[in-house]
């Protein structure tokens, strides 16, 4: 399926920024899931300082601010042919070993209602089925918007508030797998809707590590997993990890940030 992206990121500052610097996390890769047609990267108020691939094999476009910006805008565009229809990554590895992703981190500590989640696993015959069985028990616990979260949010804050977003559905995914001593990670990347191409954001899901398949994808907010409407774009230990764009700011100005993304087929 060749999907046709546009991904724009607008902050704007109430006064210039003395000095500014974003890490992006938007170039996807191509693999046999997927083939990047073409992609480009437009940047308004700042400049491209360096791209290089770090830990867990993510491109990371450095931007800088313009000296006195009051206002950067990120646009990445491009068409993707995605080949995957059945949700597994597959035993494909980075330098970043198994073990690694069976860490905690602070967004995916576990505390008591997570740990009893976890449980779920074990209440069915294999592990695949049991996975399944945690994803349909975190939106049942977790309904999607029904409670207000943040990009800071943890997974066991998400659960303790009875709603969530795709974000926090991924992070307890990967919190309650680890628990239960599976290795899990965090995915960011994009999906295509069926009854929209106008999003207001990009999209996550989770992966977990099961053998004889290796990783495969979980997506706790639609109940499926991945098929070709998903692009991959980043993977991490939690969404701070995966983040499609993060930095810091020195300066007195307040921030506001816009994101427009269109997928289509």
């Amino acid at each position: 399926m060749k999907l046709s992206i546009t991904h724009t990121t607008k902050y704007t500052y109430d006064a210039p920024v003395s000095y500014g610097l974003q890490q992006v996390r938007l170039i996807p890769s191509s693999s046999k899931h997927q083939t990047i047609v073409n992609w480009n990267i437009d940047i308004s108020g700042g400049s491209k300082e360096l791209i290089f691939e770090d830990q867990y094999q993510n491109q990371t476009l450095l931007v800088k601010a313009d000296q006195g910006a009051t206002e950067v805008s990120v646009k990445v565009f491009g068409e993707v042919d995605t080949h995957c229809s059945d949700g597994v990554f597959g035993m494909i590895y980075g330098a970043a070993p198994l073990w690694h992703f069976a860490q905690s981190t602070p967004r995916t500590a576990a505390g008591q209602g997570i740990t009893a989640l976890a449980s779920t696993v074990g209440t069915k015959i294999n592990i695949l089925d049991g996975l399944h069985a945690l994803s349909e028990a975190i939106i049942e616990a977790v309904p999607y918007g029904k409670a207000d979260t943040f990009s800071g949010t943890t997974a066991e804050e998400a659960l303790n508030a009875g709603g969530g977003v795709c974000q926090d559905h991924a992070q307890i995914f990967v919190s309650a797998a680890r628990v239960a001593g599976i290795p899990a990670r965090y995915v960011s990347g994009y999906l295509m809707m069926n009854d929209r191409v106008e999003q207001d954001a990009s999209h996550a899901w989770a992966e977990a590590h099961i053998d004889g398949l290796g990783w495969v994808g979980f997506d706790v907010s639609n109940g499926i997993s991945p098929d070709e409407r998903y692009v991959r774009i980043a993977t991490g230990l939690d969404s701070r990890d995966a983040a499609p764009i993060s930095g810091l700011r020195l300066g007195p100005a307040s921030e506001s940030m816009i994101v427009s993304v269109q997928i289509q087929q």
